[in-house]
């Protein structure tokens, strides 16, 4: 019986997620022809980058268990390495966008050689240090590389970054509806994360990600690798940050230090507690929020950051599951609430029928 349920659950499950994903499919295919806006539909664009870096962060940590704070440092070499090599070496975006990608997981996976034979706070903090390292070493590049006209270019850009080394080709093809394209563009990319993250979460390999964040002795002695599997969903998570990241510079036609800054490393990681930590549709549900919120307050000025604070901090109080997972608890309420209900009627039934 507890079995049945059980698979009851997961396809009752399965069936909501279906139904949330083809709502927001058709949501997000109604968005621009409702939204005359063009900073409203680039704030969207900007917002479907947080929720994609949200939901590899979501699962490196959310799932897998493994807290990384290097998930921006992931993000800004993907973005990095993709302008770098449109700059230095004269490749098309679109070309440059995979290697770029899998620079990301290179990097990745030597901070993870370096990383994640540690465990906890440790594996924090020496992330961390590496994620500033990287930032220091781009913003203090002082050193002339390469001559670009009159002017002296640095190896990593240095404080300026990277500009003007191409874009996704919808200026030229679309015209004035370019951004149109680079909203579909991006959208696309963050489907699929999604879908490649339900995937990986859903299968074996994601039950023994879960299996060492809820209880590493037992999935140990059950044969799980810790040092594989951590290392395996670190590559998969920084493969589409990096990812991410190229589209990021392309979009924009720049990269720079600034998306290193602890700002925006914080900003991710608020998106996913207010949304649901180790939920799937949690990032995406933050996102919306503290976007949201993040553009009412714009006005506000000094007030804007005390205000995200204050709504983080309520969102930790009052719901430490998050926005989706007190969702799932409403909803695991309702549903025993109406199965008591049809189980009392059912039993009171039984003894008038018995005596007919």
């Amino acid at each position: 019986m507890t079995q049945t349920s059980s698979f009851k659950g997961m396809a009752g499950s399965a069936r909501l997620d279906l139904l949330v994903s083809l709502l927001l499919i058709a949501a997000a295919i109604a968005l621009p022809f409702m939204i005359d806006s063009r900073y409203v539909l680039g704030q969207i664009v900007l917002a479907l980058f947080y929720a994609t870096i949200a939901s590899q962060w979501n699962l490196l940590f959310g799932f897998a268990g493994v807290f990384s704070l290097a998930q921006m440092a992931m993000f800004a070499f993907g973005g990095y390495a993709t302008a770098m090599i449109c700059f230095y070496f004269g490749w098309n975006v679109w070309t440059a966008l995979l290697p770029g990608a899998l620079s990301a997981v290179v990097f990745s996976l030597i901070v993870g050689l370096a990383c994640l034979r540690l465990t906890g706070v440790y594996v924090a903090l020496l992330t961390l240090a590496i994620a500033q390292t990287m930032y220091l070493l781009i913003v203090t590049d002082t050193e002339c590389f390469t001559m670009v006209g009159s002017i002296c270019r640095q190896f990593t850009g240095g404080a300026v970054g990277f500009a003007r080394f191409g874009d996704l080709g919808t200026r030229a093809l679309l015209k004035g509806q370019w951004l149109v394209g680079n909203y579909a563009i991006v959208a696309t990319l963050f489907a699929i994360t999604m879908i490649v993250t339900y995937i990986i979460v859903k299968s074996p390999i994601g039950l023994a990600f879960r299996a060492l964040k809820d209880n590493p002795g037992y999935a140990v002695a059950r044969g799980v690798n810790r040092f594989q599997a951590q290392l395996l969903v670190f590559g998969i998570s920084a493969f589409f940050t990096g990812l991410a990241g190229g589209f990021y510079a392309a979009h924009f036609q720049a990269i720079g230090p600034g998306i290193l800054s602890m700002s925006q490393l914080m900003f991710i990681i608020a998106i996913t507690v207010v949304g649901g930590v180790g939920t799937f549709w949690g990032p995406l549900v933050g996102t919306i929020v503290l976007v949201a919120a993040d553009e009412l307050m714009r006005e506000a000025g000094e007030f804007r950051t005390l205000g995200l604070g204050l709504i983080i901090a309520l969102s930790i109080l009052l719901m430490p599951k998050g926005l989706v997972g007190r969702l799932g608890d409403l909803v695991f309420w309702l549903r025993h609430r109406n199965a008591a209900a049809v189980s009392s009627v059912n039993f009171q039934e039984k003894p008038a029928t018995a005596g007919k």
